[in-house]
């Protein structure tokens, strides 16, 4: 098992979910400025692979949801692991949330690491890859991010649900810390985690109990949750001693105040 090499536990505790959750066009720039202008200091995204190689952030396989792309009548949706990049850089990933945001473009892995280092911000990469691009997706997020944040004392936590992209990530760059997404608590999960090296499993928070994170933290590893939106959530996750929230609510949880 290669796992990577943290000195203590460097990240926040609070994480605003896709850069300012419910409040901007996710996976944005607009969404990370807002989040941090909410006094968040790390920010969760998405981030899938083009056709042609570019590491860019979206959510969805398609780009109905959260851009201006709309198919054809009968058409099957678009998938935007299919699309070049020069094409989906044309798209506009903001006027669906609402006016203010619109023509804001979905941005690159890139983009986005070089505004988190300027502003000495930490980010979550989750590897959401295009069906069938798991260890492609993981290798290129792996590699890329090395490169980007190569002069910096905090490297990104990468996680995925997807096995294959996080032990691809691992293969490529071991050094990097990961983390194990989890929607549900299947037989070996711990297990798994651990021979991927993570560093962490993040979890849907209704999974954590007093023996759940009594299990995470026995075997050396961070309990984090996902999406966590009442105070009353927080403060039960907070009391069984988890060491991450990942939420939309930039209003409820503001780092400002």
């Amino acid at each position: 098992m290669t796992r990577a090499n943290l000195t203590g536990w460097p990240y926040p505790f609070w994480i605003a979910h896709r850069g300012a959750g419910e409040f901007a066009p996710e996976n944005t720039m607009a969404a990370f400025s807002l989040g941090a202008q909410h006094g968040f200091r790390m920010f969760e995204c998405d981030v899938k692979l083009s056709a042609d190689g570019q590491l860019f952030l979206l959510h969805d396989s398609t780009l109905t949801r959260t851009t201006n792309h709309r198919s054809a009548n009968n058409s099957p949706e678009l998938i935007a692991g299919d699309c070049d990049w020069a094409f989906l850089a044309t798209l506009d990933a903001g006027s669906w949330h609402s006016t203010p945001y619109a023509g804001e473009p979905l941005p690159t892995l890139s983009a986005l690491a070089l505004w988190c280092i300027a502003n000495k911000h930490h980010l979550n990469i989750e590897i959401k890859p295009t069906p069938g691009t798991e260890a492609l997706t993981g290798e290129a997020v792996a590699r890329v991010a090395a490169h980007l944040w190569r002069d910096e004392l905090v490297p990104p936590l990468l996680s995925s649900f997807a096995v294959d992209a996080l032990q691809a990530a691992k293969l490529a760059q071991p050094t990097l810390p990961r983390g194990l997404l989890l929607d549900k608590l299947k037989p070996g999960w711990l297990d798994t985690a651990q021979s991927l090296g993570c560093v962490a499993v993040i979890c849907n928070h209704q999974l954590w109990t007093e023996d759940t994170v009594a299990c995470v933290k026995a075997a050396g590893l961070k309990a984090l949750s996902y999406t966590v939106n009442t105070a009353s959530d927080a403060k039960h996750l907070q009391d069984l001693g988890t060491d991450g929230i990942i939420t939309d609510r930039m209003t409820t949880f503001n780092q400002r105040a």
